[in-house]
């Protein structure tokens, strides 16, 4: 049945894909030459404002659409035990299979002077490994989602609304993309955002590691994993983001909705009293006549959280308060001889700090590295169960193999876990992700490979192969060898 609806949700891709295909030749035809931009939909803009029925340097509207399928194969791995004591959140060691299969649709719609809508519905169905428990911060695809399903689900991803504010400098040019209006801004300018969205649609973003439907497939290269940025359990939020561009400069400040509990759907509209705050400050350069970027990020989430040290205190005063008892919202472990964040909730801080660079090194050829450093004092929120993280790589495209829109990509992600967090999870104690029931801890490490032929134009096929070091913190087991496969299609 996942199947069937998977099959059918990408027929429908490709019959999108095959009108944008033929309108996109008749753009070809009309012009004698092929257009400029890589993009087919942008090729039917192109077509349609050849005509006068649309103007690609002051949208009225845009629309794009994508469908991704990712399936994943673990293989068996040593463990010297397994789920311990009753604790749950261990990774199977036995071979499992994984799949997310996604779909959206993107529409964008000019208001007024500086003033822009955006709407996104998607479709996804999902499978993870091991109940998406068993790692940290390198799970081995970004597209799953905290309490998804087999089941396709449709949901609204992104709905908000941006008011650019012009105060003068040069003109640069935005193109017609997802999410985005092609336009002339000035250089110099205010942007203000509010509605439903990710907060990675306009925070840490990186040219080369960030995309999980075109680069590396794993969640350590979609963001710092360190980053527990405030989001429901699908990664989205509602809140307001304010940018101040000035030249080769940006600043940007975001206050998010937190979810009503850890890894939730539901999410907590309380903004003045619980809250996930970033700030970001980035620059823009050149070296070497290539362009570069350099962002400083830092958070700070205001949420009723456990800490890691106040739950083995509690259990060590009163073993009656273990990872069984607890009436409230817990992780429905099994093991009474250990402590639970439960029983340590309250309203708690969390604040993390990071950099983000990136670098092409050639037109064809560029690297990135992040690294973030969190407190480390609270269980996981929103994200993943690091506290410290980076990660490193580079990705190419195939223009020197005369395979230009060929992707290539090679990744090494590392996170660690503070003290107390790991004294909780030797204790027994699980949270949102891992807990083995023991714990002899170690920095949990992936490295990536993926090479995603172009097919047809908008259609990539993906290779990739992972293996994980120390999944979830925990030198006794692993390591875990992960081989993937995707098909992505735009249009």
């Amino acid at each position: 049945m996942v199947l069937s609806a998977a099959g059918a949700v990408f027929a429908a891709a490709l019959v999108l894909q095959g009108i944008v295909l033929g309108l996109s030749s008749l753009a070809y035809a009309d012009a004698g030459k092929p257009a400029a931009h890589d993009n087919e939909a942008f090729d039917v803009m192109n077509f349609l404002t050849d005509r006068g029925l649309h103007d690609i340097e002051a949208e009225p509207w845009n629309a794009y659409g994508q469908f991704t399928y990712i399936s994943s194969w673990k293989r068996p791995f040593a463990a010297a035990y397994t789920n311990l004591g009753g604790s749950t959140n261990s990774m199977s060691p036995q071979a499992e299979r994984s799949f997310t299969g996604s779909a959206t649709m993107y529409v964008g719609l000019r208001l007024w002077a500086g003033a822009e809508a955006y709407f996104v519905p998607e479709i996804i169905a999902e499978r993870p490994l091991s109940q998406l428990t068993g790692l940290g911060g390198a799970i081995q695809n970004g597209e799953l989602q905290k309490n998804g399903t087999s089941t396709p689900q449709i949901y609204r991803s992104q709905t908000f609304i941006k008011q650019t504010i012009s105060l003068g400098g040069s003109r640069q040019t935005k193109t017609s993309d997802p999410l985005q209006l092609g336009q002339t801004v000035d250089s110099h300018r205010i942007v203000l955002i509010a509605g439903n969205f990710t907060i990675l649609d306009f925070f840490d973003k990186n040219s080369f590691a960030g995309d999980v439907r075109q680069q590396f497939l794993n969640m350590a290269f979609l963001t710092h994993a360190a980053y527990d940025f405030a989001s429901d359990a699908r990664g989205y939020s509602w809140g307001g983001v304010a940018e101040l561009h000035w030249d080769d400069w940006a600043v940007r400040v975001a206050r998010m909705t937190p979810p009503q509990n850890p890894n939730v759907l539901p999410v907590d509209f309380r903004l003045a009293k619980y809250y996930g705050d970033q700030m970001e400050i980035e620059h823009r350069h050149t070296l070497a006549g290539q362009p570069g970027a350099v962002k400083l990020l830092g958070y700070r989430n205001r949420e009723w959280m456990g800490r890691f040290d106040q739950a083995l205190a509690a259990f060590a005063a009163d073993p009656a308060k273990n990872a069984t008892t607890c009436q409230n919202y817990n992780y429905n472990s099994g093991n009474a001889t250990a402590p639970d964040l439960c029983w340590s909730r309250r309203e708690n801080t969390k604040m993390g700090i990071g950099l983000n660079v990136e670098q092409a090194l050639s037109e064809d050829i560029g690297i990135f590295a992040r690294g973030m450093i969190s407190d480390g004092q609270t269980e996981v929120y929103a994200y993943t169960s690091t506290d410290r993280s980076a990660s490193i790589g580079l990705t190419a495209r195939g223009t020197p193999w005369r395979r230009p829109f060929d992707i290539a990509g090679l990744g090494m992600g590392v996170g660690w876990i503070s003290s107390n967090h790991a004294a909780y999870l030797a204790a027994g104690g699980i949270d949102g992700f891992i807990g083995d029931g023991n714990l002899h801890v170690g920095a949990e490490n992936v490295e990536e490979l993926f090479y995603s032929f172009n097919f047809l134009r908008t259609i990539w096929l993906t290779a990739d192969l992972q293996r994980i070091g120390n999944p979830a913190f925990n030198s006794d087991r692993g390591p875990v060898t992960i081989l993937g496969a995707r098909i992505h299609a735009e249009f």
